[in-house]
């Protein structure tokens, strides 16, 4: 009996979202109303199944990983503040509250999914990764003006060299630097004299 419950688990997909994966800055949740209005569940479903249904999508995004469901009815059933074995009645009705839910690998554990909830998910997470990406990249531009800014105090020349300006924005970064004080950008300009003079005596070594 072990070995056929085994077997089962082991043909379930895998949840692509971990518990690492969070939208806790996203207090609310796209939703497809045209899609809502036409699909089976809402034309076919009754009216406690359609609100059960609708709260269970909202409770999921709450969970862990994002997006899932605990399988125990009885633990369902506390969530929404129902009777459990109303609830597990209603769940044998083809469009029930857990129409098209289904059981998927979540790394040891085993939870629900629902399609369309893991596809909203999917570009939720798609368009905060774009987002991140773009604010890093002003973040950047913007510390490199200033850091331009900074140098052309010491040399207008050194400021204009585009290498150079990144060569020391990335040595002040990973050296930890979080204020670009006088004495920081003075160290990066050493630094990238210095580097420059093992490249210029590397390549002297190559020629001769």
């Amino acid at each position: 009996m072990t070995q056929v419950q085994l077997a089962a688990i082991d043909d379930l997909d895998e949840y692509p979202l971990t518990v690492e994966d969070r939208l806790d800055s996203h207090y609310f949740m796209a939703w497809e109303r045209r899609r809502w209005l036409n699909c089976d569940m809402r034309l076919k479903g009754t009216a406690e199944c359609r609100a059960l249904y609708f709260d269970l999508i909202n409770i999921s995004y709450d969970q862990a990983p994002v997006g899932t469901l605990p399988t125990d009815h009885a633990v369902l059933a506390k969530m929404l503040f129902v009777d459990r074995d109303h609830f597990s009645q209603l769940c044998r009705l083809e469009f029930g509250p857990l129409h098209k839910w289904r059981r998927v690998k979540c790394r040891e554990e085993i939870r629900l999914m629902h399609p369309m909830v893991l596809r909203s998910l999917t570009e939720a997470m798609s368009r905060k990764e774009d987002h991140r990406a773009r604010s890093e990249a002003a973040s950047a531009a913007k510390r490199l003006l200033r850091l331009r800014s900074s140098l052309a105090g010491y040399q207008a020349e050194l400021a204009q060299n585009d290498a150079a300006v990144r060569w020391i924005d990335e040595w002040l970064v990973k050296e930890g630097c979080e204020y670009r004080s006088s004495s920081w950008i003075e160290r990066g300009i050493a630094r990238w004299s210095d580097h420059m003079l093992d490249l210029t005596m590397a390549r002297n070594r190559t020629r001769g």
